[in-house]
């Protein structure tokens, strides 16, 4: 479904991204790892088109969009779940769910499609419906970040990036975001996901790539690269057994 090849991309003249080459196929969920700095970002915003890209391609069910903007990105069913999940603290659950819906809001049968979305989020967040009357600005960290993947799930995209989204949250929640992403992935749903926590990314992965300064080091099955202990010691930040 996506697809990046040599892709050079960064900032103010600097590339944070070099020659990086990764494929996402239709249905999985691809992790990319790696520690803070390692260019993980950069790529989901390179891809969202919110990075300018220096050189490369990315394509995107065989078309290239490297050219393209960012709601024209968005408009191709690519859509981005930001770092810091970034919501409208002031407006309602539901207000910020409804400004998801708002790319498929001028079709002919736009009502019933919200609806039905609006009914798939609450399935996957019941919470959510709790608390539809409740300002985003006031919720638990774990709260906003499902609604914050409930506000993109409401555009119906085909491709889902995900910026680290176990970030600060209690490792109960993070379970059950990751819970909701293999059920996302069963309804079909094509994941691509970056993480700083690699362990628990990599363990649900169909397919990972491991990233340290801009580079790809090492990709595979997500349960081969978890199992690699000499990767995870070298570029993923797990003490070797004798240091334990």
């Amino acid at each position: 479904m996506l697809r990046t090849e040599k892709l050079y991309a960064g900032y103010k003249g600097s590339d944070a991204l070099h020659a990086l080459s990764i494929h996402v196929p239709r249905g999985a969920i691809v992790a990319v790892v790696g520690a803070n700095g390692a260019g993980k970002s950069t790529l989901i915003n390179t891809i969202s088109r919110l990075v300018v890209a220096n050189a490369g391609t990315i394509s995107f069910e065989g078309q290239d969009i490297i050219a393209l903007t960012p709601p024209e990105v968005v408009d191709k069913g690519i859509v981005q779940v930001p770092e810091g999940r970034q919501l409208f603290a002031p407006l309602t659950v539901k207000e910020n769910l409804d400004l998801g819906f708002h790319r498929l809001a001028r079709g002919r049968d736009a009502k019933t499609h919200y609806q039905r979305r609006l009914d798939y989020v609450y399935s996957l967040f019941p919470i959510l419906k709790d608390r539809s009357a409740q300002r985003a600005g006031t919720m638990s960290g774990g709260e906003q970040q499902m609604l914050a993947i409930g506000r993109a799930l409401m555009s119906d995209p085909k491709l889902l990036l995900l910026d680290e989204p176990s970030l600060g949250l209690a490792p109960m929640v993070v379970e059950r975001i990751f819970e909701v992403l293999q059920t996302l992935r069963k309804d079909g749903l094509t994941i691509l996901l970056v993480e700083q926590h690699a362990d628990e990314a990599l363990q649900i992965a169909d397919y990972g790539y491991v990233m340290a300064v801009g580079h790809v080091r090492a990709e595979g099955p997500g349960n081969s690269l978890r199992g690699d202990a000499a990767l995870q010691q070298s570029y993923l930040g797990k003490p070797s057994d004798a240091a334990q």
